[in-house]
């Protein structure tokens, strides 16, 4: 098998060895990725890898918030809704997007607007993929009737993000922070803006900033880089280069002369303080040493403020992140609290704590383990290709794509002397904007540097090595299975191993450990949970820092928790260091200390959480259904969670009923693991039985059934006071189990309704009748019990709640009517295909359900015999099983927000 160097060797030669296409020039190459430009503007970037069987195209206009004028504010994101409508040449667009099974969405950010879609590799989908990105650059309808149904979809995501205090905080925080600069203005944009845009104003912005001058396209994936380049001449090589120019942004924040504050008072459960200071752009030579003293402040557990917070019981949470940016933006810090506590205290400890770090710079230790952090972050990123072109669009935004592997190389070079620099010179109190004003006699002002030019900083960069390549893997179930090892540990541990090679020698494992029974679990929900939450903070042979220094060091993620009837652990890292990070997984598993300091901390958090949320619309509405649907006694493990009683059984467990817990039910008897990417098969069975071979467990397992009962329908509305988008939530019981004949054909009909946010409903609520921004179904169903409940749910304003029910009830007596067309089953079949296609290849989650198909007794087989079952259905079955076992009348329906305010009443 080539390397992945050689790979890209010999494609670079093949497109060098031709004539680039007409009007296509060849720019810069950097670790496997090559720019182009078209005539008119177009920057190109290529990025072949034939390791997964898909393709992403990412669309990257180089326009957001920060280019909107008075009026205009959430116009770019407004237009990344509205290029999803209609063209001159095309009609439904995101239908098309699933008929060709792509994964697809789009993001607005203050400097650039971003799409993508990911699909299976084939020409087909990519030459689609292109033409259609051609079109909506300039044949956009931008239609009034369009925006009149569109409008009410956005301010309903706007009202969405209305309910989060601490999300509305941080937005009028960055709005008091400047005070003439556009990053002041969040992307969402002001409520009155979205509703009352002119089409006209709507329709000059799209044809000013979506042209060809103006955009970044990046392939990435298996393709075929000669013909790509030459469906780009085809397609967006038609396309004229703009007239108009595009004159550069002059505002220039000035600089702060004083602490400035904001204060707001609205409904919650818990409090929260926060700290924002000016800094440098992302390209600017202070960033990376600025990123540094973000994760020194704000890390979890290694944090200073983590330390002085939470670890003191001021808060029950800490944390910083900085906004990279085009021009010079912003880093924050926040702590989050409960009603019980100071928020005086807690503001006064933050404030010291940020103001210390200037006369109390940090360690080597704390700055080489922000490094390897964020080093890990990006070279675990630079190994999914998928992921490069949302990543390679940030970095364009800043000034050129390269940036990215120039900050990567300039972070390892980050020293001591740097970050205390950077923190002397930026974290001053004049430069804050927090919750109060303190006058100073002599203002001490940080003077903000503008942003670098990126052709200068680049000039002679060149990057490091390509990073190796994987095989080009059929995820078909068939060729997974031919390539499955299995085998069983001497204590019962079955173990099957996928071996192939992988981009970067990734490697994903999946452990999966199953414990108790009905009665001896009984009231042990929470026990269960606290244990599980406790297994990362610390083993008898390493402290919760240490561990997380280890996995740094290593590259590599392991997450490991559990609850009442199970425990899982996940590793995601490369070849070299499996071995490492399978041993921390075992020992966290194994070993768990239990410190009680973490433990109290956790219980802290726990309860912050809960009472955070137990206000919030989708929480009292789904706890209201689902306990209705699931009618367990409070102390049964199936019993749906209600928060009030979960915050008391939080308070009341011990750190002694957990290790109690532990004691009594962790073991690998009844356990599964996965493991799949670039390993040797020997070394791994060798290491597995090594770890896990002499773990046995001690008390009896016997799986939790979930049984079917019917239940009478509910319909209830819940008061959310203050809360501006409201909840819908619907549900009911059906007597099925996956290994019915009839379980394929209803789990595709869940797909029909709204699986994935597309379906009948979402195209009713929301694409229809622009009520709602989330509309979706889902199938709950168990494997060997028939205790399945069929879900639907949509958030939409307080004032729509009562439409949004009528939509759902009539389509889906529209449904049982008329039933799904021949044409509808045969599209969303063909979109289905894809989507199962592109989820084997995402390895851990592949890892996952090999691990969960082994503990069933199931291989690779059941899959392609469950997907030759959705794939022959007619739409005369799948009519059938839904007017089977579904009845419009039949729901639960209950519905929370503020209604009062809205005037409405059932």
């Amino acid at each position: 098998m080539m390397s992945r160097c050689v790979l890209s060797l010999l494609a670079v030669v093949a497109v060098s060895a031709q004539s680039l296409p007409p009007g296509i020039t060849k720019g810069a190459a950097v670790e496997g990725i090559t720019e182009y430009k078209l005539n008119n503007g177009l920057q190109v970037l290529l990025f072949p890898d034939a390791s997964k069987p898909t393709v992403t195209v990412n669309m990257t206009y180089l326009v957001g918030s920060r280019h909107e004028s008075y009026g205009e504010t959430g116009m770019a994101h407004l237009l990344e809704h509205m290029v999803f409508k209609p063209t001159s040449k095309r009609g439904d667009i995101k239908k098309e997007l699933n008929d060709h099974g792509a994964q697809y969405n789009g993001s607005t950010a203050w400097d650039r607007t971003n799409y993508f879609e990911q699909m299976q590799a084939s020409d087909e989908n990519l030459k689609w993929a292109l033409e259609m990105e051609a079109d909506r650059m300039v044949n956009s309808n931008i239609a009034k009737s369009d925006l009149d149904s569109e409008m009410t979809v956005v301010r309903n995501e706007f009202e969405m993000g209305e309910n989060s205090p601490n999300r509305v905080l941080l937005f009028q925080t960055l709005a008091t922070a400047y005070l003439w600069h556009n990053y002041g203005k969040v992307p969402i944009g002001s409520q009155s803006d979205i509703e009352y845009v002119p089409i006209d104003r709507l329709k000059a912005f799209y044809q000013k900033w979506y042209q060809p001058d103006n955009a970044v396209i990046v392939v990435a994936g298996k393709f075929d880089e000669a013909k790509t380049l030459g469906w780009i001449a085809d397609t967006f090589g038609k396309i004229p280069k703009p007239t108009r120019v595009i004159s550069k942004t002059y505002t220039i924040e000035p600089t702060q002369q004083g602490e400035r504050s904001v204060t707001l008072r609205r409904v919650g459960d818990t409090q929260s303080v926060l700290a924002m200071y000016h800094v440098p752009a992302g390209s600017h030579p202070d960033y990376e040493a600025i990123q540094v003293l973000t994760a020194v402040l704000g890390e979890t557990p290694s944090g200073r403020l983590y330390k002085a917070l939470v670890e003191n019981k001021l808060a029950t949470s800490a944390s910083g992140e900085d906004l990279p940016l085009r021009e010079p933006g912003v880093v924050f810090f926040s702590v989050n609290l409960r009603k019980e506590q100071s928020l005086d205290a807690a503001k006064e400890s933050l404030l010291k704590t940020l103001d210390a770090i200037s006369k109390e710079p940090p360690s080597k230790e704390e700055v080489d383990r922000a490094k390897a952090r964020l080093l890990k972050q990006i070279d675990l990123s630079l190994n999914n290709a998928e992921n490069i072109g949302v990543e390679l669009s940030e970095w364009a935004s800043m000034g050129d794509w390269r940036l990215l592997f120039l900050q990567r190389d300039k972070l390892k070079a980050v020293t001591q002397a740097d970050v205390a620099r950077v923190a002397k010179a930026y974290l001053k109190p004049s430069n804050r904007t927090i919750g109060q004003f303190i006058p100073e006699a002599t203002p001490d002002r940080a003077e903000i540097p503008a942003a670098p030019d990126a052709a200068t900083l680049l000039k002679d960069f060149k990057g490091s090595a390509v990073v190796a390549s994987g095989e080009s893997f059929d995820p078909s179930p068939a060729n997974i299975e031919a390539r499955t090892q299995r085998f069983t540990l001497p204590n019962g541990m079955k173990v099957v191993l996928v071996p192939k090679k992988t981009r970067g020698g990734s490697v994903n494992a999946s452990i999966a450990l199953h414990f108790g029974e009905l009665e001896s679990l009984r009231g042990l929900s929470v026990t269960g949970s606290a244990t599980g939450a406790q297994l990362m903070r610390g083993t008898t042979q390493k402290t919760r820092q240490q561990i997380q220094d280890e996995l740094d060091k290593l590259k590599a993620r392991v997450n490991v928790g559990g609850g009442a009837t199970g425990a899982t652990a996940s590793v995601d890292t490369v070849r070299d260091s499996f071995a490492g990070a399978l041993k921390i997984a075992a020992e966290v598993l194994r070993q768990p200390s239990f410190p009680e300091r973490e433990f109290e901390t956790w219980k802290q958090q726990s309860i912050a959480n809960m009472e955070r949320g137990r206000n919030e619309p989708q929480v009292l509405a789904s706890v209201v259904v689902n306990k209705h649907l699931q009618s367990y006694p409070p102390d049964d493990i199936r019993a749906a969670p209600d928060p009030n009683d979960q915050i008391e059984r939080v308070k009341a467990v011990t750190l002694d009923d957990v290790k109690k817990f532990h004691a009594k039910f962790f073991g690998a008897s009844h356990a599964e693991m996965a493991v799949v990417g670039d390993f040797d098969p020997a070394e791994v069975k060798k290491l597995v039985n090594e770890l896990f071979g002499n773990w046995k467990s001690t008390a009896p397992y016997t799986r939790v059934t979930k049984i079917y009962a019917p239940v009478p329908p509910i319909n209830k509305m819940i008061e959310a006071p203050d809360k501006a988008n409201a909840f819908f939530f619907a549900g009911m019981n059906l007597k099925l189990k996956e290994e019915d004949p009839d379980y394929p054909a209803m789990d595709f009909v869940a797909y029909l309704l709204g699986g994935g946010l597309k379906g009948r409903l979402p195209n009713r609520i929301r694409e229809k009748e622009g009520l709602s921004y989330a509309v979706q179904s889902m199938l709950n169903a168990p494997d060997k019990d028939t205790g399945s409940t069929l879900l639907a749910l949509a958030i939409c304003a307080p004032a729509n709640v009562l439409k949004v029910e009528a939509a759902f009830k009539d389509e889906m007596d529209k449904i049982l009517k008329d039933g799904f067309t021949a044409d509808e089953v045969d599209k969303f079949k063909a979109s289905w295909q894809q989507e199962q296609q592109i989820f084997r290849t995402q390895d851990a989650q592949l890892a996952r359900h090999i691990a969960q198909n082994e503990a069933l007794g199931r291989t690779m087989a059941y899959d392609a015999k469950q997907e030759a079952v959705v794939m022959a259905l007619t739409a005369a079955q799948v009519n059938e099983t839904i007017r089977k076992y579904v009845k419009t009348a039949d729901f639960s329906i209950a519905k929370a927000g503020d209604f009062k305010k809205a005037g409405i009443t059932q």
